[in-house]
């Protein structure tokens, strides 16, 4: 075996000069200075031994020698006053040497400019912020989600985290919040990472909202978003506030032994089919939810109220000034909406109260508000009937609204569901026979052609769901099937001249001013609902639990009942006369629907939560309350 040669001293030099070259910007100055401190101590040298100087001058010493050739090396005109050819060789070598070493700084300098404004541009500096709230995923959603955050806190600043281009991301962001003023801060990278995670500063945030991407099982990058949170290195000693959106139901119960106490989980498809069939129930339903999920005008809030401890449910009903309670709640997040009116307020509990803002609310303590007895009505219990339901459209939702309206209707109703989407009949022919209570239909057909609508004989249902395709096709395409399908319902019911009680999702809520021309009773639009309900749970860490005990059928439910079952319309009467109507049947009362032409610029068709108590008004014939009340 021959000797291994040994790298010689001009190998480990070069060797040495390239590791420091590849050090990046700060390395190329290093070494641009050490070459030009090198040449100005040469010249200094030459100049203060040959005792050069300039024509008709005393000789230098070296630091006056020095002085004039640092002075030539930065500015080439220095030396167009020297004097001296012998003077002037050496200056003018000193010079040219400058020239290339300026040059070629500026040149470092550009390069290094540009390389680290690449770097911000990529997103990956850490932030600094604290008492900010965190986005991480990209999806359709988010838009949505930051205007909400936008009018609960003003000031305050909003972190996204996604893997995505960080210029594209604020390019959209702005295009669309620009007139809000919120600070919104984006950075690229896999919330997935601990180490990307640990950009955005999470230990230091107020609440993370977790969303599902776009993309095949959505759920498990949720919850691997989850793990890498609450097991991350960066943690503080605070616990997480930490709002996740999980599509598929079955799928939660592992998302919360993921996520423990620290985590609400706002089930998007369970949502959006909840209120959905809700909505198709009773007419305006839609309204009432988005009120309650909205930051602007009134929402839902908890608040330790003193004043209440030692009452019962039903005689705080009448103790507010201001806002309108709903239920209790207490610190282990167990919510109890409209309780039996003999329930004693505790000492750990806390009151749900819808109203304007947590500052608004504002109890009475052991004085309740004066009403009009003569005014209230008799209540007279009423027998439902069997439905017959039409379901037109189908996406991943379809199972789940037949379930929630097999929980809702009694024996004997109907559902008929008709729709083209792939694999639709085979996922719709599982629903036959699986509700004892609820016979299921399934029927192929396009509902976007008139003559199909005919031969299903629509204007004979109860009621009509229409569904977008946006599991098959882009949501501005589904939005359009829809939006033709309702035209047509239209033109049926004008030629039948009947009534036909619609309710239609929406997914993009920029299509609900477009879908009003038809006349639809109820639009639900999904993303626009979801991205509500996760900034309400960001700021407020028992909205999860209420809008769960909300939707669900074992407990009260939200009713738009008409005004004339609970107060006489001949004479004016005040909320809080409403109010005590409603707990004499063991209910809640806290808004009212009106019948207008004009919708408003908030477009809650006629709805108002939270009125003002005191004030009388004429409630019409065709006026309705919005009640909590066990079905």
């Amino acid at each position: 075996m021959s000797e291994r040669k040994r790298p010689s001293a001009g190998d480990r030099a070069r060797y040495l000069f390239d590791r420091s070259m590849s050090g990046g910007t700060i390395a190329l100055i290093g070494w641009l200075a050490l070459i030009s401190l090198v040449i100005i101590v040469v010249a200094g040298v030459v100049l203060a031994v040959t005792r050069i100087a300039p024509e008709g001058a005393e000789p230098l010493d070296f630091m006056e020698a020095f002085w004039e050739a640092l002075m030539r090396t930065l500015d080439a005109g220095t030396m167009g006053a020297d004097a001296g050819w012998a003077f002037r060789i050496v200056m003018l070598v000193v010079t040219l040497a400058g020239i290339f070493l300026v040059s070629a700084l500026i040149g470092v300098l550009s390069a290094g400019l540009e390389a680290k404004i690449s770097e911000l541009r990529k997103g990956r500096s850490r932030v600094l912020e604290s008492g900010h709230t965190i986005i991480l995923n990209w999806s359709p959603s988010i838009v949505n989600i930051v205007a909400e955050l936008a009018l609960a806190n003003p000031k305050g600043r909003i972190v996204i985290l996604a893997d995505r281009d960080k210029v594209e991301m604020e390019d959209e962001i702005a295009a669309k919040t620009s007139k809000l003023g919120v600070d919104v801060i984006c950075r690229s990278g896999d919330p997935c990472d601990l180490n990307d995670l640990a950009i955005v500063n999470p230990g230091a945030a107020k609440s993370i909202i977790v969303l599902a991407p776009d993309g095949e099982d959505p759920d498990s990058q949720v919850i691997k978003t989850i793990l890498a949170i609450t097991n991350g290195p960066a943690r503080g000693t605070q616990p997480f506030q930490i709002v996740a959106e999980i599509r598929e139901a079955r799928n939660a119960e592992l998302a919360r032994t993921v996520g423990g106490a620290e985590v609400q989980l706002v089930l998007a498809d369970d949502l959006i089919s909840r209120i959905l069939v809700q909505s198709t129930r009773q007419s305006g339903l839609s309204g009432v939810f988005t009120e309650l999920l909205g930051f602007e005008g009134s929402e839902i809030y908890t608040a330790k109220i003193d004043a209440l401890k030692g009452m019962t449910f039903g005689d705080a009903l009448g103790a507010f000034d201001k806002g309108v309670l709903m239920g209790l709640c207490d610190d282990r997040q167990a919510v109890r909406l409209n309780p039996p009116m003999d329930t004693i307020i505790g000492e750990g509990d806390r009151a749900v109260v819808v109203a304007d803002s947590q500052s608004a609310i504002r109890a009475r303590p052991n004085k309740r508000a004066p009403v009009d007895e003569a005014a209230i009505r008799a209540h007279r219990a009423q027998s439902p009937s069997p439905k017959r339901i039409l379901m037109l459209g189908w996406n991943r939702r379809g199972p789940a609204i037949a379930y929630e309206l097999s929980r809702f209707v009694v024996a004997g109703s109907v559902l008929t569901v008709a729709a083209d989407a792939p694999q639709f009949e085979a996922e719709a022919a599982a629903l036959a026979g699986a509700y004892p209570n609820l016979s299921v239909a399934v029927k192929a057909l396009d509902a976007t052609r008139q003559a199909a609508l005919s031969d299903l004989d629509v204007t004979s249902y109860d009621h009509v769901i229409v569904l977008g395709y946006t599991d098959s096709m882009g949501v501005q395409s589904a939005d359009t099937r829809t939006l033709v399908t309702l035209l047509q319902l239209r033109k049926l019911s004008d030629a039948a001249g009947r009534h036909i009680s619609v309710v239609s999702e929406m997914a993009d809520a920029r299509n609900r001013a477009l879908a009003e021309v038809t006349r639809a009773d109820d639009f639900v639009v999904s993303n626009q609902l979801v991205s509500l309900m996760l900034a309400q749970a960001s700021e407020n860490k028992y909205i999860s639990a209420i809008f769960s005990e909300l939707l669900d059928e074992n407990g009260s439910e939200v009713y738009i009942r008409p005004a004339s079952e609970y107060v006489a319309g001949d004479r004016p009467v005040t909320f809080d006369t409403i109010v005590e109507a409603a707990r004499q049947r063991g209910e809640v009362a806290f808004g009212y629907k009106e019948t207008v032409a004009d919708r408003g610029a908030r477009n809650m068709g006629g709805v108002v939560l939270n009125p003002p108590r005191h004030t009388a008004r004429i409630y019409a014939a065709t006026d309705s309350v919005v009640v909590l009340a066990r079905g």
